[in-house]
Parts: structure tokens; C-alpha cells; sequence
């Protein structure tokens, strides 16, 4: 166990050697200035000298000049931004974390929890957590982590106790494979074969047969008018009762409004309101729209009644919508990120007839290039600027705020869009060389900023950087199409290359969530599943890290300390498990200013590797 502070200066936003620069998008201005004055002149067959050419020459010098001066300025700024591709080393000898992704039983009964150290007595309430935990029906198994049946955790602290329990989501996918003890229902990556009592042919005819949706939502926990459901990015949620773990209603979004589904990662004003984002699929194209839930119930028996698309994007490209994960939300903007992670509707639609999962129709398609979607969430207004970056690939956005007329939007991102394909139960599964080949061929996940000038007219000059923000080097510049190129800062020192990258990363939501900012915690990857807890410091660029080695932490959690003033005033709470059998599973409770451990609650219960969960105060 070690936490370790990581203070070094950034350099990699010094200039760099020109062959490093990031490649621009076309345009006319810069193709037309790479020439020396000589080779202009060679090539305009004018190489002799001729003295009633002179004055022409002359001109045409200064013109050339004058072009290459603004041509230094644009590589000046490219190199003062310059974007290194993340490095890493490989890593060798993995330990084998099968035990962490093999189907576990239930905890329905309260367990109390050993303590060591101290949980602060003001921290009262319920850290709950959701992940995949069963695996396999009778002979019948799952291909995909994200496909296991969702076990719902709860630890609850009270007074310095800690007790914990679990139990599965009685969704009616898992009721349904539990009667037929097979796979029934299809899921990401798992295909459910037809009933082997039928017959070749009526084998055969199911194949065309509308494919059952499933309902088991196990990525998140989200609100909703004070409620709490379970969700994934499906159009199904489970409300569920968070003291009793129990699921209560299945709510359908397509039942209110027209979406396919939504994700697992809302966003919240203060007062309550949510905000979401879903695709729609339909003659005229994909959508993607922004949902507006209002904060209140008319009614006691509601759920998402009320909810309104405000806003529909359509995507580029009609049959191939872009995958995402979750968006950004400032005070007064939403920020989509279109990127070149595609879903092929024709496949996906196609899948059962030939034989293959949904995850099949998922594709990383590096050709195209990301793009970001502003929208102002009061009116539902899409904004006109058309903003650009190189391919990459995001699952969660960090925080984004609004500062000099600009939004700032900080993502974990990943230069390589087919970190999907590793999360194969066989891949994690593996020991020894095949295992280090997984981790080394996955990519990395990596904090970086972008800053996307709001207001951009006609007069604005091109080939320059429109951010005015003395603090960040992220560029945004006007190309002679009218788009603007981003370029991102990296927001962490080259030490959190080896920490295999962060992701999971979280905030203190309630007080700095659409603000500017200065910490967020997440989970470095040295490891297939995260292995350390990291405090960024984006400002500073400074890490802090926990780490224990064997163990393997969850998503951290921010709580508050009720009065604090200070951004890091507060604890990380952290499910952190073990493959080691003689070990026990146990909750930390951190110090969120220094990263010292204050305590852990023992648990002597086998626990999967989840995926994201909340807090709610008791």
C-alpha cells in the first residue's frame, strides 16, 4: 500500500521537432506555403534573370515572405500546442484476474464489515455499485464482460460501521434464463441461440423473429425526480429501491418520447433538473437527441413523465451513428461528441440472421475525424460553429465549463477506438504471455482538454487560434471552410503514462460539476481493470496515487464533508477487490486533500469487478 506524490513539470507542451507535428486538415492556405522562394520560382519557370522582371519578383518576394512569416506563426502554434501520441512501455507478467470476472453468489443478508482505521463519523449513507455477476446459464455462457447479469452491492456506513450486502437484479432477463437455465435473451456481445427443443426448420425461421430486448441495465445507477434506477443504453431502466435492493418497476423511454434508449451517465442542474442523451433511428436517419426530466412529480406515481427531446442532431452518416457513452453539460450548453466509433445499423438489425452479437456491428473507423456538437440546453438551439479534432475515442467526460466566451471540455480520451474488443471474457480470462498480449495491445485512456470558441464569425481571421485562454494551449483555428481544428492540451504529467492511463473519472459533482475546476480522481489502468486510485491535479499537472499491489480498486467516489469550502474538502470511497482467496475484499475511505488512507471496512465476501455506482446520503 503506498500513496506516492508525483510533482514534475509537464514538458510535453514545449516545441517540438517538425516531423512530430500533428497532421491538419487540408487547407488552401497551408498547402500553398511550404515553398521556399527559390522552388516557387523554379517552378514557375522564372529561375533566369531578367530586369524587367525585377520589380515583379521583388513584389512577389515580399508576397512570399510575408506568406511564410504567417506560415511560421501557424507551425509556432501547432508546435506550442503539439499533441504527442501517448507512449507506454509493455508490461510483462500480468497477474491473472479471472477470479474478479467469474459469476459469484448473492450477499442478501447484511454482512458487517471488519474496520480497521476509521470511517469519519459525519460519512452516513450508501455507496451502491452495479456490475456484471453471473456469467453463465445452465451450459451456456456470456462472450462479453459487459454482458453478465447485473449484482447490485450496497455498503452502508452509519456512525463508523460499515455493513455490506448484494443481491441480482431481478430483471426479467435474468428471470427468464433462470426458468429455461440457458441464455434467452441476447445481449452485447453474447448472441442467444434458438431453443435446441424446436426443430431444424423452426430453428431455422427463428433466426427472422424480432430478437427479445434485454432489461438488464448493469452500468449504472441514475436519479430521476428523486428516484433511483438502474440503467445501461438500452430503452429499458429498472427503478429499484436502494435500501432493500430491490427492483420495483421497469420503466420503457420509448414509451414517453421517441429514443431507442439513453445512456447511463445524466447530468443534473442544481435544482434537480436532468438532462440525457439517446439515439433515435428512423426513415429519415439517426438522431441523436438531448432529453430534458424535469425535477419534480406531479404525480406520486410517476417516473419520467414530462420528459422532452429538446434537441435532435442528425448523424452524419444515416445508417451509421456514432457510439457514445456519455456528453458533456456546462452551465447553460451541452457538448456531443460525434465520433468515429460506428454503429452499422444494417448489421446490428441483421445480426441474429447472421448469427453474430450486436457488438459485431460496432466498428473503429479512423478515416474520419471527431466532431463536437454544441447545443444551448434552454432553447435547444444547435450552435452554428462546426469544430473538429483528429480521431479519437471517449467513454467519460471529466467536466466542462464556460470561461471568456468559450466552452472547456476535459474527456478521458483514447487514440485507439477498439478497447470494446478486449473486454472479451476470453481476453481477461487469460494468464501469462496471452494476457500480457491483451494489455499490450489495448489502448490507453488519457485526460486532455479542448476549448471551443462560442462565438466564430465570418471576419475572424484564419489559420489562427481563437482561444483566448492565457492557461490552456489547446488551440481552436479557423480553417478556410469556416470549421475550427482543435488541438487538446494534455492535462497530466508523463508520469500517468506509467500508470497505464486513467479512466472512471469523477469529480465533486455537486459543487464544481459545469465549473471551473481543479482536481478529479479516477482509475489507473497498469492492468486490464483498474489497479490504482489517481488525484489529478489539472492544474498543476501533479499526480497523487494509491495503490495496494494484488488489489484492484473501483470507480472512486467524492463525498463531501458537510460544510467544506475547500474543492478536495472530503473522502474517495473505493470497493477494492482480490484475486488472492485468502484475502478479504474491503471498502477504502481516503483523504481526498492528501490521498492517506483513513480507513477500510473488511468484507469476508467474494465481489466482482463492477463497473460505476453513486452515494446517497442517509
Amino acid at each position: 500500500m503506498m500513496a506516492s506524490h508525483i510533482v514534475k513539470p509537464d514538458t510535453r507542451n514545449c516545441k517540438r521537432p517538425r516531423e512530430l507535428e500533428p497532421q491538419m486538415p487540408e487547407s488552401p492556405q497551408l498547402s500553398s506555403l511550404g515553398k521556399s522562394e527559390s522552388s516557387f520560382l523554379e517552378s514557375s519557370g522564372l529561375f533566369y534573370k531578367d530586369e524587367s522582371l525585377d520589380k515583379d519578383l521583388n513584389d512577389m518576394s515580399k508576397e512570399i515572405n510575408l506568406m511564410l512569416s504567417t506560415y511560421a506563426k501557424i507551425l509556432s502554434t501547432m508546435e506550442s500546442t503539439h499533441q504527442k501520441k501517448a507512449t507506454f512501455g509493455k508490461r510483462e507478467k500480468l497477474p491473472c484476474i479471472a477470479p474478479l470476472l467469474t459469476t459469484v453468489e448473492e450477499t442478501p443478508q447484511m454482512v458487517s464489515a471488519q474496520v480497521r482505521g476509521h470511517f469519519p463519523k459525519w460519512l452516513s449513507g450508501y455507496l451502491l455499485r452495479i456490475g456484471p455477476g453471473k456469467f453463465e446459464f445452465g451450459k451456456d455462457k456470456y462472450n462479453h464482460w459487459f454482458d453478465g447479469m447485473a449484482l447490485l452491492h450496497q455498503f452502508r456506513m452509519e456512525k463508523g460501521t460499515v455493513t455490506y450486502r448484494s443481491k441480482f437484479l431481478q430483471s426479467d432477463t435474468y428471470k427468464a434464463n433462470s426458468v429455461h437455465d440457458r441464455i434467452v435473451v441476447s445481449e452485447f456481445g453474447t448472441l442467444a441461440l434458438p431453443d435446441p427443443c424446436k426443430n431444424v426448420f423452426e430453428r431455422f425461421m427463428s433466426k427472422f423473429e424480432l430478437p427479445a430486448m434485454t432489461d438488464n441495465t448493469n452500468v449504472n445507477y441514475v436519479r430521476y425526480k428523486g428516484d433511483y434506477y438502474v440503467s445501461s443504453e438500452i430503452n429499458f431502466m429498472n427503478k429499484v429501491d436502494i435500501e432493500a435492493l430491490e427492483k420495483t418497476e421497469k420503466v420503457d423511454w420509448s414509451k414517453f418520447i421517441a429514443v431507442n434508449g439513453a445512456t447511463a451517465h445524466p447530468h443534473y442542474d442544481p435544482d434537480g433538473t436532468a438532462y440525457n442523451m439517446g439515439n433515435s433511428f428512423g426513415p429519415r436517419g439517426s438522431c441523436y437527441n438531448i432529453i430534458r426530466v424535469p425535477p419534480e412529480k406531479v404525480d406520486p406515481g410517476e417516473t419520467i413523465h414530462r420528459a422532452q427531446v429538446i434537441c435532435s442532431i442528425a448523424s452524419a452518416e444515416r445508417m451509421k451513428p456514432s457510439y457514445y457513452h456519455s456528453f458533456g453539460m456546462t452551465r447553460n450548453y451541452i457538448i456531443f461528441i460525434e465520433q468515429p466509433l460506428k454503429m452499422n445499423l444494417w448489421k446490428i438489425v441483421t445480426s441474429r440472421i447472421r448469427g453474430k452479437a450486436f457488438s459485431s456491428g460496432i466498428s473503429w473507423e479512423p478515416q474520419y475525424n471527431t466532431r463536437f456538437h454544441v447545443v444551448d440546453k434552454h432553447t435547444g438551439q444547435l450552435l452554428p460553429g462546426i469544430y473538429y479534432s483528429k480521431p479519437f475515442v471517449t467513454f467519460h467526460q471529466i467536466n466542462a465549463f464556460e470561461d471568456q466566451g468559450c466552452v472547456v471540455i476535459d474527456l478521458c480520451c483514447q487514440d485507439d477506438g477498439r478497447s470494446l474488443e478486449v473486454y472479451q471474457l476470453q481476453n481477461l480470462r487469460k494468464s501469462g504471455e496471452g494476457l500480457d498480449q491483451v494489455y499490450n495491445s489495448a489502448g490507453r485512456s488519457f485526460p486532455r482538454r479542448f476549448v471551443l470558441p462560442l462565438h466564430v464569425s465570418l471576419n475572424d481571421p484564419e489559420g489562427e487560434n481563437l482561444s483566448p485562454l492565457s492557461y490552456s494551449s489547446a488551440s481552436a483555428v479557423k480553417q478556410a471552410d469556416g470549421k475550427i481544428w482543435c488541438s487538446y492540451e494534455n492535462l497530466h504529467p508523463e508520469d500517468l503514462e506509467e500508470e497505464g492511463g486513467v479512466e472512471f473519472p469523477q469529480i465533486n459533482y455537486g459543487q464544481f460539476s459545469g465549473k471551473k475546476y481543479r482536481f478529479f480522481y479516477g482509475c489507473g489502468f497498469r492492468h486490464l481493470v483498474g489497479d490504482s486510485l489517481i488525484k489529478v491535479d489539472v492544474v498543476n499537472k501533479t499526480l497523487t496515487i494509491w495503490r495496494e499491489d494484488g488489489f484492484y480498486p473501483s470507480e472512486p467516489v467524492f463525498v463531501p464533508e458537510p460544510g467544506a469550502s475547500e474543492e478536495d474538502g472530503g473522502v474517495i470511497l473505493s470497493a477494492v477487490i482480490t484475486p488472492d482467496q485468502n484475502e478479504n475484499n474491503f471498502l477504502l475511505v481516503l483523504d481526498a486533500k492528501n490521498f492517506e488512507e483513513l480507513g477500510r471496512a473488511e468484507v469476508p465476501v467474494q465481489m466482482p469487478y463492477g463497473i460505476h455506482g453513486t452515494f446517497v446520503t442517509i
